[in-house]
């Protein structure tokens, strides 16, 4: 495989180092907004979407976990499958795959076919953020990739934002096929922006399994990669299954659902804002943060005793660290895998993907077999898991040579 180092990025994208594709950032902003929106919208949409397919709330929330098994899959093996195609073409077939994904769960006429779309939407998750960060560090210069990063996972806060709020709002006037059916038109102008803005991206080499495998050797590499998958599972645990809390515990209608919703997601824009701002070299004093402060939120949000007012204060929180944990995470991999950018982010994806599948998975099990108040425990628990491994972050560090 070639080794990709920040010079050989800006010169096989055809970019000089002073240079900058922001026009095609924000593509790719708005893809991981509807990303976002599309993988999660069943968080909001869990109830109606469960009575509609004959299905519990618990099988439903598998949804999200098949979307992250294919994800693992794709992400895993994009590079190595995709071989020399260039990184462009690839990015807008991931794209187009999504819009068939959002066609066929609007159109959906039973709980098989739901999966299905959901399997396809996981290929393009896993294949998308698989390619995401190295194609960031090939439209920027080294000391813009945090910024850049910051600016492309803005789309998680616009998603986080008004995705849910807006789903659930509109899921309660029109039906959840209607939501769905909504974002379509949007990922089809994205489709299109991709093609018009991305610049051509050539394949750095063909990557091979092996590369991964080198790369899981590196013992500080491996040791984040397990800290990102607690703190991705901590959260997700909790996630999933949010509106079954705020309905059963926080007692809310449908309306306050959507602002309490609304709440999470606008915080993220705080979160985004923050980490672009204050992420740089030092980076590993703050890996332990997301699952420390989102596992203290989701264990207080139990004590909350159904308090509307608590619970919005404690979902502003969770909603900042949330999307700020993203930018923390990918930086961190750009400045301690530059070298092999592809096959880090095929590695990042994998951990969270099955991170996400194993949160929803879990969550569920816990929700059908005991209770909300045991799916939030167990988020505790691996957030506290996360935040003892990743201690101050210095050994998840790539040694100085």
């Amino acid at each position: 495989m070639t080794e990709l180092t920040y010079d050989t990025i800006n010169h096989t994208s055809g970019k000089d180092r002073s240079g900058a594709a922001w026009g095609a950032v924000l593509s790719m902003t708005l893809c991981v907004s509807m990303l976002i929106a599309s993988e999660f919208m069943p968080v909001s949409l869990l109830t109606p979407m469960a009575q509609g397919l004959g299905a519990t709330e618990g099988m439903t929330g598998q949804a999200i976990s098949i979307s992250g098994l294919f994800a693992v899959a794709a992400s895993l093996m994009i590079t190595t499958v995709a071989g020399r195609v260039n990184r462009k073409w690839v990015l807008v077939a991931m794209t187009a795959l999504m819009l068939v994904s959002l066609v066929m769960v609007a159109a959906a006429p039973n709980f098989a076919v739901l999966m299905i779309a959901r399997a396809l939407l996981g290929i393009c998750v896993g294949g998308f953020w698989a390619l995401a960060t190295s194609v960031i560090m090939r439209l920027v210069p080294k000391n813009d990739v945090p910024r850049a990063l910051a600016l492309m996972f803005g789309g998680q806060a616009i998603a986080g934002a008004f995705a849910a709020p807006l789903g659930s709002y509109l899921g309660g006037m029109f039906g959840w096929r209607e939501v769905f059916w909504l974002l379509t038109p949007i990922v089809a102008i994205n489709l299109v922006w991709h093609v018009i803005a991305l610049p051509s991206l050539p394949a750095g080499g063909r990557q091979s399994f092996g590369s991964l495998i080198e790369l899981m050797k590196r013992p500080y590499f491996a040791r984040g990669l397990i800290g990102a998958m607690l703190s991705w599972g901590s959260a997700f645990t909790m996630f999933t299954y949010l509106r079954p809390f705020l309905e059963q515990v926080t007692r809310v209608d449908v309306t306050m659902l959507s602002m309490l919703l609304l709440v999470l997601g606008m915080a993220g824009f705080i979160g985004t804002w923050a980490a672009g701002r204050f992420v740089g070299d030092r980076v590993a004093p703050l890996l332990m943060l997301p699952a420390l402060v989102m596992g203290s939120v989701t264990l207080a949000l139990l004590a909350t005793e159904g308090s509307v007012a608590a619970t919005a204060l404690l979902l502003a929180v969770w909603g900042a660290m949330n999307t700020a944990m993203s930018v923390i995470w990918m930086t961190w991999m750009s400045r301690n895998a530059a070298d092999a950018p592809e096959a880090a982010g095929s590695l990042m994806v994998a951990a969270i993907q099955i991170s996400i599948l194993l949160g929803a998975v879990v969550g569920g099990v816990l929700l059908d077999g005991w209770s909300i108040t045991a799916t939030f425990l167990g988020s505790g628990a691996l957030a506290a898991a996360a935040v003892w491994l990743v201690g101050n972050g210095s050994r998840l560090l790539r040694p100085v040579e």
